[in-house]
């Protein structure tokens, strides 16, 4: 098991327990008389109410979930006789509701794998879409849940919305000069990292100026700026199916917000250098790389401790859960390294992944800059500025990578994210890294791209729990 580290603190908001609540629907400085007032029309129709509330009262613990669980079970009902339809399959519901709940129960517990890499082509070189509209290096993209859309950010500080289909720019949200945050409806510093609620609600993205801005991410309307981080915001991530946010930062913290309600939550601390990327899943927990102190690090927010992991051998610059139990990190030694959350060293770690380079005379590995996995599935992606992106098959459990091919990109991958569906990848290049200036490649256009990922007409591959 790994170990627990000892320096798991957390800071809490002060006085956020114990504080009255004001009642439901009545404002909190709103002052309740005790003189009785007179019968109003609207008095029966609370008594009715409250008779309605202590009838649910009645309700045994047994009986609520059994209604639950009859209510999940016609909503997935529902879901999987409209998909049905629109795919005009001929299984019975029952197949298809008795393999959904398997699904999410494999989901759960980190067990579920989609074994897809063997059917995935590689992509023709003229069929990658390029899209212009940042004037500096892209450093950090998302993709919408339902697949329609990519937002994408950059060093100029701008913002943009694109449609996935048309490729077209729905909206642009322009940079602006230093101090003028509040005045400017946008970021006025590098944002390097960004993030979106898996109801597609809100947008966060952070930035070198050390704040976080939550937006409206139908109408790129900015409704919030978090403010708290000691400097640049390196990591965001939602936690799945939730509106609470995690955030990592240079500052060597993680901290815990509610997006919903605007509120900050807490802080956790442990990392011994600046953390450089951060991921979560639906568990309440998040995973950070930290830079240069050599390790990956999980943090159990209820328990208020961290499971320490050690395995690359340069500063690690990106990370991202494959499903509940397992992710992948990339270095600047080079390495992409496979991780199981039950053990402190890797479970398979490639070296020299993207090969070496010649840099003033010295032979030394390309950075691995980005890397991305198909959640709940065999198929990974890393980046680096090598000129290619190179796609990767996770196969004996978890305990070996396996290189599949590579895509030709010119210039610094400094984001990778895979469609929810799977069926295309999406790369944000830059002339430089997101973290620094230390190599330009001139030839690189700043710029993102859509490379579909098509394929083979095949029996669908089956769904395999993983052995490890």
């Amino acid at each position: 098991m790994a170990a627990a580290a000892a320096g798991g603190r957390r800071a809490k908001v002060p006085g956020a327990e114990g504080r009255p609540r004001a009642a439901a629907g009545r404002p909190a400085d709103e002052e309740v008389s005790s003189d009785s007032e007179p019968e109003s029309p609207s008095l029966g129709r609370r008594r009715r109410e409250a008779a309605v509330e202590e009838e649910e009262v009645e309700e045994t613990p047994q009986e609520k979930k059994l209604r639950l669980a009859k209510l999940y079970l016609e909503q997935l009902r529902q879901h999987e006789e409209e998909r049905a339809e629109e795919e005009e399959e001929e299984t019975q519901p029952a197949d298809l509701i008795g393999d959904r709940l398997k699904e999410d129960v494999l989901e759960q517990k980190g067990r579920l794998q989609r074994l897809v890499a063997k059917d995935v082509q590689p992509p023709d070189p003229a069929s990658i879409r390029v899209l212009r509209g940042h004037q500096l290096p892209v450093t950090c993209l998302v993709i919408s849940p339902d697949d329609r859309f990519i937002f994408s950010a950059s060093k100029d500080g701008s913002l943009i919305k694109w449609e996935v289909e048309s490729g077209k720019r729905l909206c642009v949200v322009p940079g602006g000069k230093k101090g003028t945050e509040e005045r400017h409806m946008g970021h006025a510093s590098h944002i390097l990292c960004m993030a979106i609620s898996s109801d597609g609600k809100y947008l966060a993205t952070g930035d070198r100026n050390k704040l976080i801005m939550i937006w409206d991410a139908a109408t790129c309307k900015r409704l919030h700026i978090f403010t708290g981080h000691r400097d640049a915001v390196s990591g965001l991530s939602f936690r799945k199916g939730t509106h609470q946010l995690y955030s990592a930062s240079h500052d060597r913290c993680v901290k815990v917000w509610n997006v919903a309600e605007n509120a900050y939550v807490e802080t956790l601390f442990g990392h011994q250098d600046v953390i450089t990327g951060l991921d979560s899943l639906s568990r309440e927990c998040c995973v950070t790389a930290g830079g240069r102190d050599g390790t990956v690090r999980l943090w159990k927010i209820p328990e208020e401790s961290q499971l320490v992991f050690y395995g690359h051998q340069g500063s690690i610059d990106c990370i991202q859960l494959i499903n509940e139990e397992h992710m992948v990190s990339g270095a600047d030694d080079g390495s992409v390294a496979l991780w199981g959350l039950t053990k402190k060293k890797p479970l398979a770690l490639a070296r020299q992944a993207h090969g070496m380079q010649d840099a003033q005379g010295l032979q030394q590995p390309y950075w691995i800059s980005a890397v991305a996995a198909l959640r709940n599935s065999d198929l990974l992606a890393t980046g680096s500025h090598s000129a290619s992106v190179k796609v990767w098959k996770c196969s004996e459990g978890f305990r070996k990578l396996e290189p599949l091919w590579d895509i030709p990109l010119v210039g610094f991958v400094n984001s990778l994210k895979f469609s929810a569906a799977g069926d295309f990848l999406v790369a944000g290049l830059g002339q430089e890294h997101r973290l620094g200036r230390w190599w330009r490649v001139k030839e690189a256009k700043n710029s993102i791209c859509i490379i579909p990922l098509k394929r083979r007409a095949a029996a669908p591959s089956p769904e395999a729990p993983d052995s490890s």
